[in-house]
């Protein structure tokens, strides 16, 4: 038998990862637009959507499931695959970009900012390396993802190999997540 406060820690868990979900499908909703407008396929649009920092999967997959009725087996590849896609580019060239934008006085702020924000965000990273990058790259959260965490294994020092694989492994875990919750919500339009 399951424990009260763990059911209420359990549904405050699910209405976090929807909300955000929510968030970043409202992000979604604007771009999907521009680029339908552009005439690109509801595939391509996907594709795209999945590749940018808030939307990432967590928008992409919501928009292929109940807006565009791709298949839901297909949307996971598709906005699992694109989502992958900035990662190593991150990983090489985050570093030399931060030290760029640092130059500047507003640069070194938000620079500096955002890696003190990751840092307090990242202590399971520090800890558990592995499980820690897994959990933050797959829990859908706000903050969370793959480009905070390619800039997170850059801050902690994880290595360009095992970066790649803890953040697709979490971006996996992300993707079972959301799409079952998509699905809930094509149910409930219908």
């Amino acid at each position: 038998m399951i424990h009260k406060k763990t059911k209420i820690a359990m549904i405050i868990l699910l209405l976090m990862v929807f909300a955000s979900g929510l968030y970043a499908a409202s992000i979604a909703d604007n771009t999907v637009s521009w680029l339908d407008e552009k005439g690109l396929s509801p595939r391509l649009i996907v594709f795209i959507i999945s590749m940018l920092p808030i939307i990432e999967l967590r928008g992409s997959i919501p928009v292929a499931i109940m807006l565009f009725k791709i298949p839901w087996f297909e949307a996971v590849i598709i906005s699992i695959l694109g989502n992958m896609v900035p990662i190593p580019f991150l990983l090489l060239f985050i570093e030399w970009f931060f030290k760029l934008i640092s130059k500047v006085p507003i640069g070194a702020r938000f620079t500096s900012w955002l890696f003190a924000r990751t840092r307090r965000k990242g202590k399971a990273i520090e800890r558990y390396e592995a499980i820690g990058l897994v959990s933050f790259v797959g829990i859908p959260l706000p903050g969370t993802g793959g480009w905070t965490g390619s800039l997170a294994s850059r801050i902690f020092g994880i290595s360009f190999w095992k970066s790649m694989l803890y953040i697709l492994l979490g971006v996996c875990l992300a993707s079972a997540i959301v799409t079952p919750l998509s699905l809930m919500g094509k149910l409930a339009v219908h």
